[in-house]
């Protein structure tokens, strides 16, 4: 199957959030699969993270677009996972992975998008956000009491400031593609059953136990409230430039699928080629081969 049958089987259209329209997670089914089966959509991931890596190479060696992916998802929807299987083939050299925690007391001490900008890949890089600065409209809004850690001016708190951050993140993304930055962003939408039995099984597992937390179980009684957050931030935030895509997470097989496919399907629209040297450079390369033979 060719790249552009892998795509129209994967139907990534479905899995975007068209920008101007309002999120509704019911419509889209964590469980969907299409017609791939494990097998062979192991086998496709293969090949298509084989294609990233050549992009890739293009796009180190051209040194003019950065690739910035943001992955966000519920707790135990395989984040971590895709992250480590859609970038197994590509140059470490030409990657860069931040995970974002909880704000450190310098981090509080500035504006909540200093630490994704000092983040930032360069040119002829891919950069990758663990979670990003939309946590600022996703868990402090689940948990405002967050906010009294922030040292917000009064008049800058109340409901007001989620349409602000919004704001605010739109033309922070605006920015990065008018830079030649390009921005794709990847919900990771796992159901509530599937992460009960992920949890369950980290849990039973020990090796996974170091994955698992009784504050996690805590924060799944909040999962309506984070719904409600991520049905506000994909409707408001999802743009021409930085469209969000929600990808099916009850199958990590066919996240990783899906997430490299679109990676590849970005990386391929680019307007990516190895530089061109001058004459006088190419008649310098021919010199410096003479003086290797004749040594």
């Amino acid at each position: 199957m060719d790249f552009e049958s892998l795509l129209a089987a994967l139907n990534p259209d479905a899995m975007r959030v068209e920008p101007g329209d309002k999120a509704n997670l019911a419509l889209f089914d964590p469980g969907f699969t299409g017609d791939f089966k494990k097998k062979q959509a192991k086998k496709l991931l293969k090949q298509t993270v084989k294609q990233m890596a050549r992009h890739q190479d293009v796009l180190y060696a051209q040194n003019t677009y950065a690739l910035l992916l943001i992955f966000q998802a519920m707790d135990a929807a395989g984040k971590d996972s895709t992250i480590k299987n859609v970038l197994s083939g590509v140059n470490p050299q030409g990657c860069h992975v931040v995970s974002f925690k909880q704000p450190s007391s310098e981090e509080l001490d500035h504006d909540y998008l200093w630490r994704a900008s000092k983040a930032l890949p360069e040119r002829g890089k891919l950069g990758v956000f663990n979670r990003s600065y939309y946590e600022e409209v996703l868990i402090v809004r689940v948990h405002p009491a967050i906010l009294d850690q922030q040292q917000l001016p009064d008049s800058l708190r109340g409901e007001h400031i989620w349409a602000q951050r919004f704001e605010d993140i739109n033309n922070f993304e605006k920015y990065l593609t008018n830079n030649g930055i390009v921005v794709m962003k990847f919900f990771l939408n796992v159901s509530k059953e599937e992460q009960k039995q992920r949890f369950l099984g980290r849990i039973d597992r020990p090796d996974k136990n170091w994955k698992f937390s009784v504050a996690d179980a805590k924060e799944r009684g909040h999962w309506n409230d984070y719904r409600i957050a991520y049905e506000a931030a994909l409707t408001h935030t999802s743009t021409d430039w930085a469209p969000w895509h929600v990808i099916p997470a009850d199958h990590k097989w066919f996240t990783r699928l899906a997430v490299a496919s679109l990676i590849e399907q970005k990386l391929a629209s680019l307007d990516l080629a190895y530089p061109v040297l001058e004459d006088n450079h190419l008649e310098r390369l021919q010199e410096a081969r003479l003086m290797l033979e004749s040594e």
